[in-house]
């Protein structure tokens, strides 16, 4: 794919050309603003000298020392506060099970999906560098000497002990999403980190759960975090709408501009990961951006011609770019599916739904095997993902590391690939369910009929839904399509009493240190059922004690068998009762680039085992140490 480069640049060229033409010298509004340089003579012009970091002007940044991105987000950023959840500054600021963004703020160590590792950032060592006491109740990694804060104080472990202690009393959740696991995070010393299990029968509650809050949390400067407190009293709404306009920061970038349409970080040339204990140099670009646009079309427009590096979006038949049109765009696979798929996106069953026939498996069951999956591939992923062929359906996503976490061939009999429509139809006369004078399926003169949603506008889900809707008239069951809009939406679902939605969609976790058992809980656990406000899994109520009664064994075993075993036995209750079903396998995050400017991003051939997570993310962050500029 890559050998065609100097034939697409040429193409690009002509097309930039063309497009900047069309751009310049018409009033744009906030939502459309172009990329910063695009408007210039030439966006490739180093003639001009760049912005002051203090001007915050992004008319002259040259198109040839910045790495734009788009997909990020659909809303104005609000200011700088890494620890508030309230800014909504993904470029800056991202905390996820898959790896933290890492430009501006750290974490100990860098999750590589790849290979389920460990990389250390702040932390010193290498990789898997940490350590577990005897009983794992206590894990202790220990800080690098040469990472500094920008203003040239130490990162130290009190820094760490603080950030978890801040955390737990000023958050709003305080930490709820941690304090089941870990107990402490305390200072051995100046430079080394205790993180202390809460404990059960002498055991840490989840271990792995301390391995992922690694690459997960970041440690936030103690002194600064001291002063946001001090400033707002104490209180915790004001602490979160705080801006944090003066923070402190130990990555290779700092803020420079924001607006309502983009945010520009710039290079600190004195970045501590140029020691030789870590990265040895600077990154290559001096300035990353993220760029909002009103649509995905949108900013689809402005990536195909260059002017963004790496996308986030979803794009429709993106190998076209290449295989058809010759641009020098790429995915980190070459072929389909194209992209690392994690998650699976998911159909519930509403076990609150007083509709007859959503409490029997029988039921539950028909519906998901009378699906065409292939059709969902197709219409809502344009086959960049793996089907259900190529990955029999269980409770794990397709890597390898999970797939070996099960015996396949205990729960074979079980799976299905999907459009049996005839084996959906056998099942339910034989339970039954009879076709009545409504024309559709009956138990005892109610028909079945349930509504089927996602919310609106989210296009991919409401193609998916529409297959789903489309199975159930195949099979005698009424499935009236019901989206609505997100706000409401959020409402509903994360309702524990809702009946409003008797089918609904959502994603389920995606790569992590502890998964598969953290997505497995997620969709399975009864300890969710009755919360409102719940956006941890289980959104159809399920419950079943003897899934509940392994999923509370499975973090306190270390026998690879034994979990092996306990694995099989949750997918064979999962194919078997079906509380919900997963219609597709798909990317954690898209990464698609285009090499018009920037080249070296990483892909499956290249030997660098450096995972697609959009060049700064977790360990995907040491792209920005091999780009080099085109030409």
């Amino acid at each position: 794919m890559k050998t065609k480069r100097l034939l697409a640049l040429a193409l690009v060229s002509v097309m930039l050309f063309a497009f900047m033409a069309a751009c310049g010298g018409g009033d744009t509004s906030p939502e459309d603003s172009n990329p910063p340089g695009e408007n210039t003579p030439s966006s490739n012009d180093t003639s001009a000298p760049p912005p002051s970091a203090d001007s915050g002007d992004t008319t002259d940044i040259p198109r040839n020392e910045a790495l734009y991105f788009n997909g990020f987000q659909w809303g104005p950023s609000v200011g700088w506060n890494a620890f508030s959840s309230n800014m909504n500054n993904p470029l800056a600021f991202e905390q996820t099970a898959d790896g933290a963004r890492l430009p501006m703020m750290e974490t100990p160590y860098m999750y590589n999906f790849l290979d389920n590792k460990m990389y250390p950032l702040l932390a010193d060592g290498g990789v898997d560098g940490y350590s577990f006491n005897a009983d794992r109740t206590e894990l202790t990694y220990t800080l690098k000497s040469a990472a500094k804060w920008n203003d040239g104080s130490a990162v130290t472990a009190h820094d760490a002990a603080f950030t978890w202690e801040a955390s737990v009393n000023y958050l709003p959740d305080g930490y709820a999403n941690w304090t089941p696991y870990i107990a402490d995070v305390v200072a051995a010393d100046d430079s080394t980190v205790v993180i202390k299990a809460v404990v059960e029968n002498g055991k840490p509650v989840n271990a792995n759960m301390m391995i992922q809050y690694l690459g997960e949390r970041y440690i936030l400067n103690k002194a600064w975090l001291e002063a946001l407190i001090d400033r707002n009293g104490g209180d915790k709404d004001s602490i979160a709408n705080d801006k944090g306009q003066d923070c402190v920061y130990s990555g290779a970038y700092g803020p420079f501009f924001m607006d309502d349409n983009k945010v520009i970080l710039t290079r600190n040339d004195s970045y501590w990961g140029q020691d030789a204990s870590m990265w040895g140099k600077l990154p290559a670009p001096k300035y990353i951006g993220n760029v909002l646009y009103e649509s995905n079309a949108a900013g689809d427009s402005v990536f195909v011609v260059g002017e963004v590096d790496v996308s986030q979006n979803y794009i429709e038949n993106s190998y076209k770019m290449w295989t058809e049109q010759g641009l020098p765009v790429s995915t980190y696979l070459a072929d389909a599916p194209y992209h690392i798929a994690a998650n699976m996106p998911t159909a519930y069953f509403n076990m609150n739904s007083p509709k007859v026939g959503l409490d029997d498996p029988i039921v539950r069951k028909a519906i998901a095997i009378s699906v065409d999956y292939d059709m969902i591939l197709a219409n809502a992923m344009t086959n960049q993902s793996p089907s259900f062929k190529d990955v029999p359906r269980s409770l794990m996503n397709p890597s390898a590391a999970e797939q070996a976490m099960y015996n396949k061939a205990d729960v074979a009999a079980l799976q299905w690939v999907g459009n049996d429509i005839d084996g959906a139809n056998a099942m339910l006369d034989a339970a039954g369910y009879a076709i009545g004078d409504s024309g559709y399926r009956e138990k005892d003169g109610e028909k079945l009929s349930y509504k089927v949603s996602c919310p609106t506008g989210w296009s991919d889900w409401e193609a998916a839904m529409y297959v789903v809707a489309a199975a159930g008239e195949k099979i005698g069951i009424e499935m009236e399509t019901y989206f609505t809009d997100w706000s409401v939406y959020q409402v509903t679902m994360t309702s524990a009493s809702q009946t409003e939605f008797d089918i609904f969609m959502f994603s389920t976790q995606g790569n992590a240190p502890a998964q598969p058992y953290s997505r497995i809980r997620a969709l399975l656990s009864s300890e969710f059922n009755n919360l409102d406000n719940n956006w941890t899994g289980n959104f159809g109520q399920y419950s079943n004690s003897e899934v509940d009664d392994i999923l509370k064994l499975i973090p306190q075993e270390t026998d690879a068998a034994k979990l092996r075993e306990y694995y099989t036995k949750l997918v064979e209750i999962y194919l078997t009762e079906v509380p919900s079903f997963s219609l597709m396998y798909r990317p954690e995050k898209f990464h698609t680039v285009n090499e018009s400017v920037w080249t070296g991003f990483t892909s499956s051939d290249d030997g660098r085992n450096v995972p697609p997570n959009n060049s700064i993310s977790g360990y995907g962050i040491a792209d920005l140490y091999n780009l080099t500029l085109v030409g």
